[in-house]
């Protein structure tokens, strides 16, 4: 019995040294490792929320947006990594200016990485990314500059034999071209036959395009400066200006003093009046323009002196386009319809004052008819010139 009980108590000793030693183990496998969590991650510098999308100062817009995470949530690849901000920035490599700089996702690093869009730029070695002030990152990836691709600054001015000849009866080798030295501005031109008044063959020698020169100005202010030719464009866009010419008001088409456009200046107009018009070229006048209506290839009245891309037919190739113009300071109709001045003046009587005006002529996309009048000198319409007979 005595003997017994000690058998057990010594069993009894060994089972609870043995629950000592492995609770001892337990404890020490909670232990924090080192090699653990960050050590996966190697070299990755991410976007801090600093790194917000760098604009210029000219507006630039962001082709995308890259999703920002801290570094804490990265997660690490043998092949790629995804730098993240928690500011949801944009990256540099992502921002695209109005000087149209290219993203990295058409750059390719020295180090052969390609990165695809800026939301997910893979790359094999480490990863840096950067502001805008700084193009090329760690793996030397170097994007485009902006002086070489397409910006706002390098505008491609329009096509305007878009607009011309009809393509049957006048053909673009009908047209030559003429370089005003003023502002180095090229201008098709075109040699038109038909008749005169008294119903004599003739020919004139005119502009296919409107003309366009000078500083813009806004539409609420008179083109008063008579130090230099100023122009109005169409919601003051010069690219307006290039398509469809600048609009003038009747003293400044004429380069009078600009009080000739509320008061009388007959005495100042001249035979072949040159006005805006280069060296070598004169306004049009409506002696000139009864010609273009009356073209040899006419068969439609106004509508052969309109480009195709303006409801006419174009068989003279004159190639009236629809410039819009300013009736009572506001903008009105660009695409639909045009007017133009004439060299010559008229007047009326209101209330016992007699009112200059001046004459002259419009039409519209859908109309058939040619409408001519004496009207305001203060309006904004297009101008065309005449080449002089040499």
């Amino acid at each position: 019995m005595r003997r017994s009980f000690l058998v057990s108590f010594a069993m009894f000793l060994a089972v609870a040294g043995l629950s000592l030693m492995a609770c001892g183990d337990d404890e020490s496998s909670f232990a924090p490792r080192d090699d653990e969590s960050s050590s996966s991650i190697e070299d990755v510098t991410p976007q801090s929320s600093e790194d917000e999308t760098s604009v210029s100062s000219s507006s630039a817009k962001s082709s995308s947006s890259v999703n920002a995470k801290s570094s804490e949530s990265a997660k690490s690849s043998s092949s790629s990594v995804t730098p993240q901000s928690s500011s949801s920035a944009k990256s540099s490599s992502s921002v695209k200016s109005s000087s149209s700089v290219a993203s990295s996702s058409s750059a390719k690093s020295s180090s052969s990485v390609t990165p695809q869009s800026s939301s997910s730029v893979n790359s094999s070695s480490s990863v840096t990314p950067q502001s805008s002030s700084s193009e090329n990152s760690s793996s030397s990836v170097t994007p485009q500059s902006s002086s070489s691709v397409p910006s706002s600054s390098g505008y491609v001015p329009y096509d305007h034999m878009a607009d011309l000849g009809d393509a049957i009866r006048i053909k673009s080798s009908d047209y030559k071209t003429f370089v005003d030295e003023r502002n180095g501005r090229s201008y098709y031109y075109i040699t038109i036959n038909g008749k005169n008044k008294k119903g004599e063959a003739a020919s004139v020698t005119v502009m296919a395009e409107n003309l366009n020169i000078g500083k813009m100005v806004g539409i609420t202010k008179d083109q008063a400066n008579d130090t230099l030719i100023e122009r109005y464009c169409y919601d003051r866009d010069t690219t307006n200006c290039d398509r469809y010419g600048g609009l003038y008001q009747w003293a400044e088409m004429m380069q009078l003093p600009s009080r000739c456009n509320t008061e009388s200046c007959a005495d100042l107009i001249q035979p072949n009046h040159q006005g805006i018009c280069p060296d070598g070229w004169r306004l049009l006048t409506q002696d000139d323009f009864y010609i273009v209506l009356h073209a040899d290839n006419n068969k439609h009245g106004i509508q052969d002196a309109r480009a195709i891309s303006f409801g006419g037919f174009n068989y003279s190739g004159y190639s009236l386009v629809g410039a819009g113009y300013i009736w009572d300071r506001r903008l009105t109709r660009i695409g639909e319809a045009t007017y133009w001045y004439y060299p010559d003046e008229g007047s009326y009587s209101k209330n016992g004052e007699v009112i200059s005006t001046a004459f002259a002529a419009a039409t519209s996309r859908s109309g058939e008819y040619l409408t001519e009048q004496e009207t305001y000198k203060t309006h904004g319409f297009s101008v065309r010139c005449t080449k002089l007979e040499e």
